[in-house]
């Protein structure tokens, strides 16, 4: 039987090897790093663009002075809202007093699945808008829902929110005219409407129960 000793020489070959690995890896982590810090800013940047951008659909320009990202609000999970994570909701105001809020609910029975939604609230409980940010909806069927996908271009079918509100519209109306609700929708597509129309509905009734803690002004804000 063959006894392998190492050498002197082998035994520094084996440390110089392994010093220069850890080097390279030092190196290498530092490059990320520093290349992860320079580019952050921008990355933070653009998806607060598109945050925004996604905001104004629904929340008019005029409506708010503050800045809207810094004026968040943590959701925990809700029945009423649909979610089973915790979300942001995002306070508008204008010369100090609150006049709308952002946030997002889920319809959970949508025909193919989840449906997400982003509505904004006036502080008088009327909907201002609502957009749909997620869905799986079959194309060219349920998809309507979907302003970008609607044909119909002057008044897509999304738009029958605007200006509603618990105090104008009977909780029994709250579904689609098949229902015999005020909401209409397509024929052969009603599963996602009628899903929709629930979420909105629930969304609502959660805005009221909650208003107070939603519409409380923030101390130390920026604008």
């Amino acid at each position: 039987m063959t006894l392998l000793v190492k050498t002197p020489s082998a035994t520094r070959m084996a440390v110089r090897t392994a010093v220069i690995l850890l080097i390279f890896v030092v190196v290498f982590t530092s490059l990320l790093s520093a290349a992860y810090l320079s580019t952050r800013p921008a990355i933070e940047a653009a998806a607060a663009d598109e945050k925004m951008k996604l905001i104004s659909e629904v929340l008019p320009r005029e409506l708010y002075d503050n800045d809207l990202l810094k004026d968040a609000l943590q959701l925990p999970p809700s029945v009423g809202l649909g979610n089973d994570e915790a979300s942001t909701a995002y306070r508008a105001s204008k010369a100090g007093k609150s006049t709308a809020l952002v946030f997002e609910a889920v319809a959970a029975d949508g025909y193919s699945g989840k449906i997400r939604l982003l509505l904004a609230v006036a502080a008088d409980g009327s909907l201002l808008g609502v957009r749909v940010t997620q869905h799986r909806e079959t194309p060219g069927l349920g998809d309507y829902i979907d302003p970008r996908k609607d044909k119909n271009k002057e008044r897509p079918w999304i738009r029958q929110f605007d200006g509603l509100s618990l105090a104008t519209v009977a909780d029994r109306e709250w579904r689609v005219r098949k229902d015999n609700g005020r909401f209409d929708s397509v024929a052969g597509a009603t599963v996602t409407p009628r899903a929709v129309v629930k979420a909105v509905h629930k969304a609502l009734q959660y805005v009221a129960e909650n208003r107070q803690q939603l519409f409380a002004a923030r101390e130390g804000v920026e604008k």
